[in-house]
């Protein structure tokens, strides 16, 4: 085949084919650089399009190129010019491995590669190496997890239902076309021509662009399979991160899709890696971006200059570190994170312990919307204060910290907190520079009138304009919070549980408040308020609950930050 010359002495090979062990054909792009090989390898596997090879976010494999790499991008089992079913996530493991396998052969490679990719090309990683091929010596696993459960699809035992929705629908289209269901096709390119509001349809499991009986059934299972199991953990690497025993470069956003499963993967293999080695040599870099791109801007915010970092730059000391013996990683910290507010860069040797510093939930009964008089104080209440009450209605939710749309980024919560039917607590003005870097927590005490209920805590950053700057949020489902003890309608319980995790930096003057609601929706699917799944319900059998969250000296509800430094309170 004659190759396509890219300049600089960059050659290109297209459509090169690997047939593996059950006669699968998998596809991949070649690009050479200038001279003789053979050079060490960067292997990316992707279900977009290998032309495209993530080039949304990376420079093209042409420039890796440039900078003596071979690069092949190859398209994953059923997607673009590869044989085979895709079920996401399922065939990953054996098929990169077996892909490794043959790229040391390749006339091209010198036998050590590394592998690269973000979102799904990230997981794509993670499985080959618990494969551990030989030759495979560094992964760069970016914006993924390790467990699709936890980090990817659910949130303490609440649907993340604008994401998995939305990228079910976009890999189904590819399905559709490649078995020729037209009528299938049809409707899945109108659903995802109005992406953002598929999550209004209810029962959202009988979408009808997903009926099809022609279609995979993945984004269904998803949608079925609500606890964590052997479904999950035979797709990732949960059960088996000591199978992992190479270094990983983890890049996370803090408004990623997958922050959860990008900062839990990281702590996971450097805990949990099958050597020392691996285990000394997994490093984090933590942005402040959100899933595409990867900039100075998220959301509304400019986050200045500094959020402009090259990580192709970064990518390509990593891999000359270790692939070619360059020694260019040696001077690195094991954790390099954006700092939101003060809007520059920190370094870290390790994550963050549990957050310890309490801030208290304080009202007199009316902490409703930012109107109301919830207070957030260092002191733990030293008498039996009024409840907070709210009412929770599945058919008019709390919306997503992003709107409707749950857009990702941080955006001015203000006029969201005007609702009556979601709880503010705000702080006083910190007095001097006040930081926050880990995983902030909640331990609330709270009685609602529904046998199944939610609740959220968001995290909102105000500045001297009133501007409220959504930072982070966790949320809890009763069905997985109190799973394995005594959960009741009108009975007190503690709802402990952990948000996000975030770094930010409150200046002198500026406040720090916390959200409470029992929805976030579309960022979360709605729950029913009874024993009908989420997945099932509609409007047809949702039912409203009251809910109250209580702050006295035997009930001192209160919000557990991870502080770096003094507190400014």
């Amino acid at each position: 085949m004659a190759l396509v010359d890219c300049g600089n002495g960059v050659r290109l090979e297209r459509g090169a084919e690997c047939r593996l062990s059950d006669s699968a054909i998998l596809v991949s792009d070649h690009y050479y650089p200038e001279g003789q090989g053979p050079w060490p390898t960067l292997f990316m596997r992707q279900p977009y399009g290998r032309d495209i090879a993530s080039t949304v976010v990376y420079a093209h494999p042409v420039w890796f190129a440039r900078h003596g790499y071979h690069v092949a991008i190859q398209d994953v089992r059923g997607r673009g010019g590869s044989s085979g079913e895709f079920y996401p996530f399922r065939n990953e493991g054996r098929d990169g491995a077996e892909s490794i396998a043959w790229l040391r052969t390749h006339s091209a490679c010198n036998g050590r590669i590394g592998m690269y990719g973000f979102s799904y090309q990230g997981a794509t990683q993670l499985l080959a190496a618990a494969e551990q091929p030989e030759g495979l010596l560094c992964i760069a696993p970016h914006m993924a997890a390790v467990d699709l459960y936890h980090g990817w699809f659910y949130h303490h035992g609440a649907l993340r239902l604008s994401s998995t929705l939305g990228w079910g629908i976009q890999m189904l289209r590819e399905d559709a076309r490649l078995k020729g269901l037209r009528e299938a096709s049809n409707k899945l390119e109108a659903a995802w021509a109005s992406i953002r509001s598929q999550s209004a349809f209810a029962p959202y499991v009988s979408h009808p662009a997903l009926t099809d009986p022609a279609l995979p059934s993945y984004l269904r299972d998803w949608m079925t399979h609500r606890e964590p199991g052997n479904y999950w953990t035979e797709q990732d690497i949960s059960a088996r991160l000591n199978r992992v025993c190479v270094p990983a470069l983890h890049i996370s956003g803090w408004f990623d899709t997958y922050l959860e499963g990008s900062i839990a993967g990281y702590v996971a293999l450097r805990d949990h890696s099958g050597t020392e080695f691996a285990r000394k040599n997994q490093y984090l870099l933590a942005g402040p971006w959100i899933h595409i791109p990867w900039g100075d801007r998220a959301g509304e915010a400019n986050l200045g200059d500094a959020a402009n970092l090259n990580t192709d730059e970064i990518l390509l000391r990593w891999f000359d570190h270790w692939l070619k013996d360059a020694e260019t990683w040696n001077e690195e910290p094991r954790i390099r994170y954006f700092s939101l507010g003060s809007n520059d860069w920190c370094t870290a040797e390790e994550w963050p312990a549990e957050a310890d510093y309490p801030l208290y939930l304080h009202s007199s009964g009316n902490a409703n919307s930012r109107k109301g008089d919830g207070i957030l104080t260092a002191h733990a209440p030293d008498g039996d204060e009024s409840r907070d009450v709210f009412v929770y209605d599945p058919e008019v939710p709390v919306i997503a910290p992003g709107g409707p749309q749950a857009m990702s980024g941080p955006f001015d919560q203000s006029v969201l907190e005007m609702g009556n039917n979601l709880l503010v607590y705000t702080s006083d003005p910190v007095a001097q520079t006040t930081e926050i870097f880990g995983r902030p927590r909640i331990k609330l005490y709270a009685e609602t009138s529904a046998p199944n209920a939610d609740f959220t805590a968001k995290l909102v950053r105000v500045i001297s304009s009133g501007r409220a700057e959504f930072l982070c949020i966790g949320v809890a489902r009763s069905s997985w919070l109190f799973r394995d003890v005594a959960y009741a309608a009108d009975t007190i319980q503690l709802w402990e549980f952990t948000l996000e995790p975030i770094a930010f930096v409150l200046a002198p003057g500026e406040r720090l408040r916390l959200e409470i609601a029992s929805s976030a929706f579309p960022l979360y699917d709605r729950n029913s308020s009874n024993d009908i799944p989420p997945q099932l319900a509609d409007n047809w059998n949702w039912v409203r609950s009251t809910q109250q969250v209580l702050h006295a000296v035997a009930y001192p509800s209160a919000l557990y930050l991870p502080m770096r430094g003094e507190p400014g309170w």
